[in-house]
């Protein structure tokens, strides 16, 4: 398949960055409350929480990188 993608193709790719970034930082925040509780501590949270959003951000900028590479090929 050589040529360029559908439409419908790259929206249904770029619609799953719209969960990204939120997924992402949900999941962050549940893993330091998780340990919160376990550890019995109160700040592992907001790391892990950081910690999701830094890694969303990278992954949206990988992406949109990518995509920007194949639309320019």
């Amino acid at each position: 398949m050589g040529g360029k993608r559908s439409v419908w193709v790259q929206v249904g790719r770029l619609s799953g960055l719209a969960f990204l970034l939120p997924v992402s930082t949900f999941a962050g925040y549940a893993v330091g409350w998780l340990l919160d509780r376990l550890f019995q501590t109160k700040f592992l949270y907001l790391v892990f929480l950081l910690f999701g959003i830094a890694g969303g951000l990278v992954e949206l900028i990988r992406t949109l990188q990518r995509e920007s590479r194949d639309e320019r090929d």
